[in-house]
């Protein structure tokens, strides 16, 4: 088990190595997501190529975490969760498709918040100002990533 997942660590290096390397020659924005991505890649897999090599604990031999669904729900009751956590993911598509990206994710968190959670009003709004800003500072102004636009802008000739 223990060489397994010393070339498993040694793997994971050198795709890692492998797409800084290859990165390094690329414009900032396409060479940005790959090192972001294999730099960490690159070292937690070294720290962990070292604790194996050490010949520290082996995770084998502890005990697993002791995780236990609780089976005492109701069928209807985790029927109508599951309905719900999938209608979410699939409005979440189904927006991003009609609207985009940019429009959808802030909708989406506010919606989300507001609805599904229970938040109040301020932390709804404050947590979906801040989540806009990452994701407009991040992407449109750092990386200046431009997303297709939905299927209404488009349908609009906005």
């Amino acid at each position: 088990m223990r060489s397994g997942a010393i070339f498993f660590c040694l793997f994971l290096m050198i795709v890692a190595g492998g797409a800084l390397v290859l990165a390094r020659d690329w414009p900032f924005n396409a060479a940005l997501f790959p090192m972001a991505v294999s730099f960490p890649l690159l070292m937690l897999a070294g720290c962990q190529l070292i604790l194996l090599l050490r010949g520290k604990e082996d995770p084998t031999e502890t005990t697993a975490v002791d995780l236990e669904f609780a089976n005492d729900l109701p069928p209807q009751l985790e029927r109508r969760r599951v309905i719900a956590m999938f209608s979410w993911i699939a409005g979440f598509i189904a927006s991003v498709f009609l609207i985009g990206f940019p429009f959808t994710v802030p909708l989406f968190i506010f919606c989300y918040l507001r609805c599904a959670s229970g938040t109040g009003w301020l932390p709804t709004i404050v947590a979906t100002a801040i989540t806009w800003a990452i994701f407009y500072g991040l992407f449109q102004k750092l990386v200046h990533l431009q997303f297709e636009q939905g299927a209404v802008q488009a349908w609009l000739g906005l």
